[in-house]
C-alpha cells in the first residue's frame, strides 16, 4: 500500500524522535556509569585518544604497522577494561550503546535501500490513528463502565437479572480483549439505545492499541460517508492507501451504530463488502447495532444478514437506558 505525503512526513517525525530518544537515553547511561565509576570516564576518553592516533598512524610513514598494531592491543585492553567496569554493576554489554527502537535499520526506516517492517508498521499506524481521530478512544475504559444502572429485578420470564447479564457481558469483553489474536471471534453487540455497547467497544479498541494491535474504531455512518467520498468526490491520485484498504487490513475493525446510516444501493454494497472481505480473510471485527434481529432483517439483503448472523458470534445487551438514566441523575 503506497501512503500519502502527510502520512509519509509524520512516520519521519516519529522516527527522528526515536533517534533523538535513543541518544539522550545513552547520555543518561553514561552520566549514572560515570558518576559511579570515574574510571570509566577516563577510559572512554582513551579509547577516543587511541581512535584518532590510530587515524594519524595510517600516515605516519614506514612504521605505521608497529604503531597501528600497539593502539589497537591498547584499545582492546581499554575496552576490556571498561566492559569488566560496566559489568561489576550488573549493567547490559551494551549498556554504552545506543539503543534502538529497531535494531534492523537503526530508526531510520530502511535497509538496504529497502523499506524496514517497521516504517510499514509505522505508516500502517498513523493511517489507523488517523481514522480514528474524530472517535473518543479514550473516553472510555473497562474501568469506568458501571454495573450501577443495570436492574438486579429478574427480567420478565428469566431467572437472570439485567445486572447480572451485563456482569457477564463485561467480564466476556474484558477477557476478549486480554487474549485478543488475529483468530479472535467476530462479535455482533445487539441492544437497544443507551445500553453500552458503544463504551464497551471503545474499550476493548483502546485496550488494544495500547497492546500494539492495528485497529479502526468507526460509526457506520462516518465511516460510510468517508468511504463514499474516496469512491465519488476524491481525486485517488493524491493518496491511493485508502481507507477501503486500511479497514481490511487491520487486526481489528469495529463498526458502531450500524443500521443509523443513511441507506442507499452503494452503502449497502459497502457494508457487505466490508463484512465479507473481513470473513474471507479471517480477520475479526466487531459490529454494534440497535436493531434486533428481524429489524435487520428488513433493513438490509439476506447477503449481510447471512454474513452478520452466522459468522458473528451475538453478546446481548439488557436493562434500561443508561444515558437517560444519568440525564434524569443530572437534573
Amino acid at each position: 500500500m503506497s501512503y500519502s505525503p502527510e502520512v509519509f512526513e509524520a512516520a519521519e517525525k516519529e522516527l527522528e524522535k526515536r533517534r533523538l530518544k535513543s541518544e539522550l537515553d545513552l547520555e543518561k547511561r553514561r552520566s549514572i556509569l560515570f558518576a559511579r565509576s570515574p574510571r570509566a570516564e577516563e577510559i572512554e576518553r582513551m579509547i577516543a585518544k587511541t581512535s584518532v592516533a590510530a587515524a594519524r598512524a595510517i600516515f605516519s610513514g614506514a612504521d605505521r604497522r608497529e604503531k597501528l598494531e600497539k593502539l589497537k592491543n591498547q584499545n582492546l585492553a581499554l575496552q576490556k577494561e571498561l566492559g569488566n567496569i560496566i559489568k561489576s554493576y550488573n549493567f547490559s554489554e551494551n549498556y554504552l550503546e545506543l539503543w534502538h527502537k529497531c535494531s534492523k535499520c537503526r530508526d531510520y526506516g530502511n535497509v538496504d535501500g529497502k523499506m524496514c517492517s517497521c516504517m510499514k508498521s509505522l505508516l500502517r499506524q498513523i493511517s489507523y490513528n488517523k481514522l480514528n481521530s474524530i472517535s473518543p478512544l479514550s473516553l472510555s475504559s473497562f474501568d469506568t463502565f458501571s454495573l450501577d444502572y443495570y436492574e438486579t429485578d429478574p427480567m420478565p420470564g428469566s431467572n437472570v437479572s439485567p445486572n447480572e447479564m451485563m456482569t457477564r457481558v463485561l467480564a466476556y469483553c474484558r477477557r476478549y480483549a486480554k487474549t485478543f489474536s488475529l483468530q479472535s471471534k467476530s462479535l455482533l453487540f445487539q441492544g437497544a439505545p443507551g445500553l453500552g455497547k458503544t463504551h464497551l467497544s471503545l474499550a476493548i479498541a483502546s485496550e488494544l492499541i495500547d497492546s500494539g494491535f492495528g485497529v479502526i474504531y468507526a460509526s457506520a455512518p462516518a465511516l460510510l460517508s468517508k468511504l463514499s467520498k474516496e469512491n465519488f468526490d476524491y481525486d485517488r491520485s493524491s493518496e491511493s492507501g485508502t481507507t477501503e484498504q486500511l479497514i481490511s487490513e487491520c487486526d481489528l475493525l469495529i463498526i458502531d451504530d450500524l443500521g443509523t446510516e443513511f441507506s442507499t444501493r452503494f452503502t449497502v454494497s459497502t457494508i457487505y463488502n466490508i463484512i465479507n472481505t473481513r470473513i474471507i480473510v479471517s480477520k475479526p471485527i466487531i459490529i454494534s447495532t440497535n436493531l434486533s434481529v428481524a429489524e435487520l432483517q428488513e433493513k438490509y439483503d439476506s447477503r449481510i444478514i447471512s454474513r452478520i448472523i452466522g459468522s458473528l458470534d451475538r453478546v446481548e445487551f439488557v436493562g434500561s437506558d443508561v444515558r437517560q438514566q444519568k440525564r434524569r441523575k443530572k437534573s
